[in-house]
């Protein structure tokens, strides 16, 4: 099956670069996608896939970090100036930019599932012409949003994956789905769309990623390194005042949101795993003889379990409210993203590693490697699969990248898209030889 696939990967790799490039150009961060939403439905709806969009694979309450409904409107209307399809917007309208596309073979074998996400960073990109993107023509247009992530070619990879599918179908079994998740970063959309059951009929689930300082040519089959995180803004709301003549009629929201950001870094390590916390935001204040009568954090705290993480979280609660009353000030949190831990299934890691042998542009697989920590989203829809008795993964394709993740400098080579869309269909073409849930 490797040499008909092979082929097929070989001339479609000019259109996965065509995708990736025009994803780059209109990059939109996240709950933001409208643009990308609609052209990845049109070609899958093209294709014949039956589709789940919007409100369907989202659940409303479920959401993090939603930007506000004038936000969203005005990213709507930006999106249809940059060529969004009308047709499909009522479906995204209102930041529901979620699809699952599911081919059902009418051959009896399990459901597989693979996760991409579409949504990229708030940064700006590097318009330099060191910096390929640019020197090419298709660095983003969109001031404040940049793939700096990869999510471009992970959207790319996706759409390979539909076209490789229809190809091949005659050759599949059971039912196929492909899920492009928005709002990745900061970990905000997986869970609305595990909360809507996208996943609770999957058997064997993979979440893909290229990158992430795995050599170029390796095949990572079963990443277990991300830990657990919580991420939350923190409002401090004090009384105002003359900082000289009436100190004593203020209460001071800035000294509280100090307090509290040092109190933060002193919560203790915990005994089983590691762990983190992180202020990476604290503004307060508007005059130099004002008593601030406002204060505003973004925190996050990162465990190695999900435990761990509880038990940072729950001391940073303690640190807030402690500030709070140390200072007579009242505060409002308020939940902007999470993710969990997740170990993979190793009977489908083992699998993964079986199918990816021999794949041409693998140079090395392995089942594990020791990364920096980091969290991703993908963890929820693992531990649901899991929990319902399925099998899961996550897996990541070294490439050569210009800069790392995050970096306004960050490009990657596009070839690792064809290795991981000939990778990744060879899962789903060998499949009915593995069996279904066990």
């Amino acid at each position: 099956m490797n040499n008909p696939l092979s082929m097929l990967v070989t001339d479609l790799y000019p259109q996965l670069q065509t995708w990736r490039r025009d994803f780059h150009r209109h990059a939109e961060s996240g709950w933001f996608e409208f643009r990308t939403a609609s052209l990845v439905a049109e070609e899958l709806d093209r294709l014949g896939y039956r589709l789940q969009l919007g409100r369907e694979v989202i659940n409303a309450e479920a959401r993090m970090g939603l930007p506000s409904a004038q936000l969203l409107e005005e990213q709507e209307q930006r999106a249809i100036k940059q060529g969004a399809l009308t047709k499909w917007l009522p479906y995204f309208s209102g930041g529901f930019t979620g699809i699952v596309a599911t081919m059902d073979t009418g051959r009896p074998g399990p459901t597989i599932a693979f996760r991409v996400d579409m949504d990229a960073l708030d940064l700006n990109e590097l318009l330099h012409p060191d910096h390929q993107p640019f020197r090419e023509g298709f660095a983003s247009c969109n001031g404040g949003m940049m793939h700096a992530c990869g999510h471009d070619g992970h959207t790319t990879i996706g759409l390979g994956l539909a076209r490789v599918f229809k190809d091949l179908e005659p050759q599949l079994h059971g039912r196929i789905k492909l899920i492009f998740q928005p709002a990745e970063e900061g970990t905000r959309g997986a869970k609305s769309m595990v909360e809507a059951g996208v996943v609770d009929d999957v058997d064997f689930f993979t979440a893909v990623h290229i990158g992430t300082g795995v050599p170029a040519g390796e095949l990572v089959c079963g990443s277990d390194s991300f830990m657990a995180t919580t991420k939350l803004d923190v409002t401090f709301r004090g009384v105002a005042s003359h900082a000289g003549a009436k100190p004593e009629d203020g209460r001071n929201a800035l000294l509280a949101a100090a307090q509290a950001s040092i109190g933060l870094y002193a919560i203790p390590r915990h005994s089983e795993g590691s762990s983190r916390i992180n202020v990476g935001v604290l503004q307060a204040g508007t005059g130099r003889n004002v008593i601030a009568d406002h204060a505003f954090m973004k925190v996050e705290t990162r465990g190695a379990t999900n435990e761990i993480n509880e038990f940072v979280y729950q001391q940073a609660l303690n640190v807030i409210q402690g500030a709070a009353t140390m200072q007579g000030v009242e505060y409002d949190l308020s939940l902007m993203g999470a993710a969990q831990s997740s170990e993979p299934t190793q009977p489908w890691v083992e699998y993964i590693h079986r199918q990816a042998l021999g794949i041409s542009g693998l140079d090395s697989v392995v089942d594990r490697r020791e990364q920096a920590a980091g969290s991703e989203d993908a963890t929820y829809m693992m531990e649901r699969v899991k929990s319902h008795g399925g099998q899961a993964s996550y897996v990541i394709f070294g490439c050569e990248l210009s800069a790392g993740h995050h970096n306004e400098k960050f490009d990657f080579d596009e070839h690792v898209m064809a290795v991981a869309v000939k990778t990744l269909a060879t899962l789903a073409l060998n499949l009915p030889t593995f069996g279904s849930k066990s």
